[in-house]
């Protein structure tokens, strides 16, 4: 993987965004040359609308970004990755339409626009049919060595087997663990030289699953392996690169406070997050009036009772702020108040609340909290005190998801579907801690153009 702005990036998506983005500005270059042709009028030389064409390749690759089509499911099925790159041209192209509104020397006519539409399309899913197997195979995947064949060696051995996973283990190393549960594993004392073993396997990269470190760590070892340019990293650090989580699994304090990260409030990158989220609740806010608006009609006209309501939520550093939402469920929904986790077809919703909720409307009038400053776009969800309490009693580190402004739109939303039970929460916090260790610029922009895919397809919606 490549890591971008403190967020890491597979190899495979990389080359394969690449590839798009040269295939985007060819299918617009052939289509505008083509359509010219037609019309039996002079090309000028390509360097003449270069701009013009790094713009529609630009937009077109937000837009593939924005749905999902780099995501593991759309790399795995090509009827996903179909669905998706038609979903993304037309939403580029609709973007395209603003951009040549407000700048006409970039415009392209729209003839030449349908032209390049539909090249794009052919040379996109031509380009995932010939390099399927190839991205789905061992070329782009790093190959790893294990150190340890206890339980956590067998978690990485089933996040290998999943689709999508960006590297391959291809030898275990038995430190003669007492839990061993990985037969093929081969015993150190059957090896002579690690370094040199670790070396003929062709392996870049060694990871330490030891269940116990205490007197276990082979430091000779590791300090031969890492000088002969192979990395060694712990299981911690390395599930972390691969699943976009914090492992709560693994991690220890200590893991923690010196691993690097955290560093969400330096000046410069709170300064331009909160300018971030002015500008876009003002613009938010005065775009989605009229639709709020007439969803609050909705709402009322369905069942009795406000159309708006304040709950309390724990904010910033455990502060408790009131969010407003559209009510989506029965006036009735919560007995003297007591919070209830919402569940699945959950009969207290209303028929208009169930629509809004796919949709993610009921979260719309939350931009007057991030306008106020209580949230911001993007961070963790805000939760009920009730709940808060209740999970840093039975989480490990829940309290630190609150050392960041929650959001409306956060890296767990996007990555895990709406929770409702203590495991659930588990894994979102994972997703959560993971944002406030790596946050960034670069971050926050992916997530919400992510969030996009989410509104698309609403799954684990509640």
């Amino acid at each position: 993987m490549i890591r971008l702005f403190k967020h890491y990036v597979p190899h495979a998506v990389l080359f394969l965004g690449f590839l798009d983005f040269a295939l985007l500005i060819a299918a617009m270059e052939v289509g505008y040359t083509l359509r010219l042709h037609q019309l039996g009028s002079l090309v000028e030389p390509m360097r003449e609308r270069a701009l013009q064409l790094f713009v529609y390749a630009a937009a077109l690759e937000i837009a593939m970004v924005a749905v999902g089509v780099y995501g593991a499911d759309a790399l795995q099925s090509l009827r996903r990755a179909t669905a998706r790159i038609l979903v993304a041209i037309s939403l580029g192209v609709i973007f395209l339409s603003v951009v040549f509104f407000l700048s006409p020397q970039l415009s392209f006519w729209r003839s030449n626009l349908l032209y390049a539409m539909g090249l794009s399309a052919v040379a996109l899913i031509a380009l995932r049919i010939l390099l399927g197997k190839l991205l789905g195979g061992h070329v782009f995947k790093r190959r790893i060595v294990v150190l340890g064949a206890g339980p956590r060696a067998a978690r990485l051995k089933a996040l290998a087997a999943q689709p999508g996973s960006a590297f391959v283990v291809v030898g275990y190393l038995s430190m003669s663990e007492s839990n061993r549960v990985i037969p093929e594993a081969i015993a150190r004392d059957a090896i002579y030289n690690l370094a040199d073993h670790v070396v003929l396997l062709n392996a870049s990269e060694v990871v330490l699953a030891l269940e116990e470190r205490r007197n276990a760590l082979p430091l000779k070892d590791l300090l031969r392996i890492k000088t002969t340019g192979v990395h060694v990293n712990e299981i911690s650090t390395f599930l972390e690169r691969e699943t976009g989580r914090v492992d709560l699994q693994s991690v220890n304090p200590s893991w923690l406070i010196f691993s690097d990260g955290f560093s969400s409030g330096r000046m410069l990158s709170s300064v331009f997050k909160r300018l971030f989220d002015i500008a876009a609740s003002l613009i938010l806010l005065a775009i989605t009036g009229p639709i709020i608006l007439a969803t609050a009609i909705a709402v009322k006209l369905e069942s009795k009772g406000p159309a708006f309501y304040r709950q309390r939520r724990v904010g910033l550093y455990g502060v408790g702020f009131d969010c407003i939402k559209l009510r989506s469920m029965r006036v009735d929904a919560e007995v003297n108040g007591q919070a209830v986790w919402a569940e699945k077809d959950d009969p207290r919703i209303t028929r208009v609340g169930r629509f809004i909720r796919k949709v993610r409307l009921d979260e719309l009038p939350q931009c007057w909290s991030v306008l106020k400053g209580e949230m911001s776009f993007v961070g963790p969800r805000p939760e009920r005190p009730q709940f808060v309490e209740d999970l840093e009693q039975q989480l490990n580190y829940y309290a630190e998801r609150h050392m960041v402004k929650p959001g409306i739109t956060g890296w767990a939303q996007i990555n895990y579907p709406y929770g409702a039970s203590i495991e659930d929460s588990r894994q979102k916090l994972e997703y959560d801690l993971y944002y406030a260790k790596n946050y960034s610029p670069f971050l926050d922009l992916l997530i919400i153009l992510q969030t996009i895919r989410v509104v698309l397809w609403p799954e684990g919606a509640r």
